[in-house]
């Protein structure tokens, strides 16, 4: 790697000279660090424009952080980008880009390149806007970090246009930095709305800026919609499993939102330490009676998938979740196993008493059909030849 860091005064001279080091291609750099008080400047990139295309692919690491760059030099950036498919990590933290929004359009459209693979996108401290972030957004979701910290011109409106981005299949964010962002709650709610229908970002990094633009109740309720919908069963499933922390800059681990707020928290520590089980077990908790009505159009067809679900969903009774202490463990669902059964068996009895005619003609037929068959998921219990014959 090359790193030239600090306050080294290059002249435009020194940045030809570095230009024509690149473009000779004797040196396939892996990463280059240009980072702090060089006042590259859109001059000094323009200069260097040639040289970084002729790194190529090889370069995964590019610094330009603190150089004075606006748009001009941005859209340089954009530029000499296109052959630089290998990057990783692309550091633009501390240049003022609140005129710069061609020059983020540009860095979007490389964002969006089928062969483009970028881990990190640092953005942090560039004073952008919502004007800057509207035409960033499109190509923002398509990286493993973005780093937004210190941006603090962005409102609620420009969330909005991030909104559009985190709820694309073709999300990759995991980890969202939102820090010195005036969130409140206007801004969380779009943020819940977004990830409700995410399922790649896992951490987002906050920050309270003063009682009139921090997050209230109104806000974490969105939020807690997002991760366990609770207005059906259908509903709760879809909701989001994958996301599992929420950093406010705080020491703890997980200080996530207010005291009383438990379900919040009870959803990311579902979330984070039981991922597999998480959906069920928001389910079990949020609906102790399950309304078997919505499945009746799926037909007796429907009653196997059902009672492997409940078999696959056992384990909810046994899992526990911890706070910062693993040795103080408390228990997910606590229900014994008598209720666990009843409550499977209710909803299987309610679902056949909903088609009482069909069960009666089908009787044997389901009977020797679930024993025939090894496979779990088609397996009927004896303990269900009783609700079987039920009729009203």
């Amino acid at each position: 790697g090359l790193d030239i860091c600090g306050n080294n005064s290059v002249s435009p001279d020194g940045w030809s000279e570095l230009r024509t080091l690149l473009e000779s291609g004797v040196c396939e750099l892996k990463q280059l660090r240009l980072k702090g008080n060089n006042y590259i400047g859109n001059e000094g990139l323009d200069v260097l424009s040639n040289g970084l295309r002729g790194i190529r692919s090889s370069l995964t690491v590019l610094n330009l952080s603190d150089n004075s760059i606006g748009n001009e030099g941005l859209l340089n950036v954009g530029e000499t980008l296109q052959t630089c498919t290998g990057l990783e990590t692309l550091d633009l933290s501390r240049n003022d880009f609140s005129s710069a929004a061609a020059g983020l359009g540009c860095l979007s459209n490389w964002l969006r390149r089928d062969e483009v693979n970028l881990q990190y996108l640092k953005l942090s401290y560039c004073r952008i806007n919502d004007v800057g972030l509207h035409e960033l957004f499109q190509g923002a979701a398509n990286c493993e970090i973005l780093d937004l910290d210190g941006n603090e011109s962005i409102t609620a409106t420009g969330l909005s246009y991030l909104y559009s981005s985190i709820r694309s299949d073709r999300c990759r964010l995991e980890t969202l930095d939102l820090r010195g962002i005036p969130v409140g709650d206007d801004g969380m709610e779009v943020l819940a709305r977004g990830l409700a229908d995410n399922r790649s970002v896992r951490n987002l990094y906050l920050e309270d800026l003063g009682d009139d633009i921090s997050v209230t109740s109104a806000g974490w309720i969105a939020f807690s919609t997002a991760l366990c919908d609770t207005s059906s069963v259908n509903n709760t499933y879809l909701s989001n499993h994958t996301f599992h922390k929420i950093d406010r800059g705080y020491d703890e681990e997980v200080d996530i939102v207010e005291e009383d707020d438990e379900t919040v928290v009870l959803n990311l520590q579902l979330n984070m330490q039981h991922p597999q089980y998480a959906a069920r077990c928001k389910i079990l908790m949020k609906h102790p009676h399950l309304d078997m009505e919505p499945f009746l159009h799926c037909g007796l067809k429907f009653l196997p998938l059902a009672v492997a679900w409940f078999e696959r969903s056992k384990p909810c009774t046994t899992l526990t979740i911890y706070d910062e202490d693993p040795d103080l463990r408390r228990l997910v669902l606590d229900e014994s196993d008598e209720a666990f059964e009843s409550r499977e068996l209710t909803a299987m009895y309610e679902f056949v008493r909903g088609m009482p005619m069909e069960v009666m003609k089908r009787r044997k037929e389901l009977i020797v059909a679930a024993y025939d068959n090894n496979d779990e998921i088609a397996r009927i219990d004896e303990r269900y030849r009783e609700a079987l014959e039920q009729r009203d």
